[in-house]
């Protein structure tokens, strides 16, 4: 299946666009015209649901060269007004991907690799956000979370909006000033812990939205809505944060000309940026979670650089 879709101009350029490609070499000139233009970045080595021991240890190798490529690779920390210093690199990690899966000991598994992880990343001036995966690993993700937190206060952890205790978590989160990555959510998820209206999710995201703004953390949000964009900047000036007190995710490859835009205006734009082997799944899982995905991708495969 990969071959197919690779081997079609245009399904070839969806994959071009939205995934750096399989390896560190692949991934580095991305990563370099992006720090180059002012942007930020959150680097995800695609892979997750790990079902063998050995399959955590080769995820937690490969994140430790990523971080040690980044730290080669990374432009000088920036320094925001009430943020303090900001890492311009980061990367993006499942628990899922590191063990969490393995059992009964798969948790603590996935919390010492990510300890592992932290401490490389401490020593390199590299953070890491942990990825929101589906409801079920949400409360194991967030204990692990402050736990390691303790000792590396700047790691940070996806919300996703969609999830009715999504504003209660982000009001913890804002009180202990928390890194928190904003994202309406990508999994299918049943009406008992999901909202499934998308004016439901908008509405939860904007509460969200204004709890982060309103505490003493470090919202990071993770949209391109133009709507949800403009209501950040609104609630940002209404708390007097300044542009680079919270900065603003996209994906790679989506919506390139408004990533540029707020970089101009002067806001902390980070670009998450996957690659790896496993990058069929990323894709196929974008488009069947969520149908609307598939919408979302082709406007943005015909959008201008």
């Amino acid at each position: 299946m990969k071959r197919a879709v690779t081997g079609f101009p245009v399904t070839a350029e969806v994959v071009h666009r939205f995934v750096a490609g399989e390896t560190r070499a692949d991934l580095a000139p991305v990563v370099g015209e992006l720090l180059a233009s002012g942007r930020m970045v959150s680097v995800d080595f695609l892979g997750e649901y790990t079902t063998e021991r050995f399959m955590a240890d080769d995820a937690v190798a490969e994140y430790l060269a990523l971080i040690d490529d980044l730290a080669r690779r990374r432009t000088e920390a920036a320094v925001r007004p009430g943020a303090g210093v900001v890492a311009s690199v980061e990367v993006s990690v499942k628990l899922s991907a590191l063990g969490q899966s393995l059992g009964a000991a798969g948790p603590e598994i996935a919390a010492e690799n990510l300890r592992t992880l932290c401490a490389r990343a401490e020593q390199a001036g590299v953070w890491i956000t942990v990825d929101a995966e589906d409801h079920t690993t949400t409360e194991g993700t967030e204990s692990t979370v402050r736990r390691i937190r303790r000792d590396h206060p700047w790691l940070a952890v996806a919300t996703q909006t969609y999830l009715r205790r999504a504003e209660q978590r982000c009001r913890a989160a804002a009180a202990e000033g928390a890194r928190i990555r904003l994202c309406k959510g990508a999994y299918r998820e049943p009406d008992s812990v999901a909202f499934q209206r998308s004016a439901e999710v908008d509405e939860s995201y904007l509460r969200c939205l204004e709890a982060l703004m309103g505490g003493a953390g470090y919202p990071m949000v993770a949209t391109h809505d133009p709507v949800m964009i403009a209501a950040a900047q609104h609630m940002a000036a209404e708390h007097g944060r300044e542009p680079g007190d919270f900065e603003f995710q996209m994906l790679y490859g989506i919506r390139i000309l408004e990533q540029r835009r707020l970089t101009e205006a002067g806001h902390a734009v980070r670009v998450y940026v996957p690659y790896g082997t496993q990058w069929y799944g990323y894709l196929m899982r974008r488009l069947a979670e969520r149908p609307a995905n598939l919408g979302f991708f082709l406007r943005a495969l015909a959008e201008r650089r």
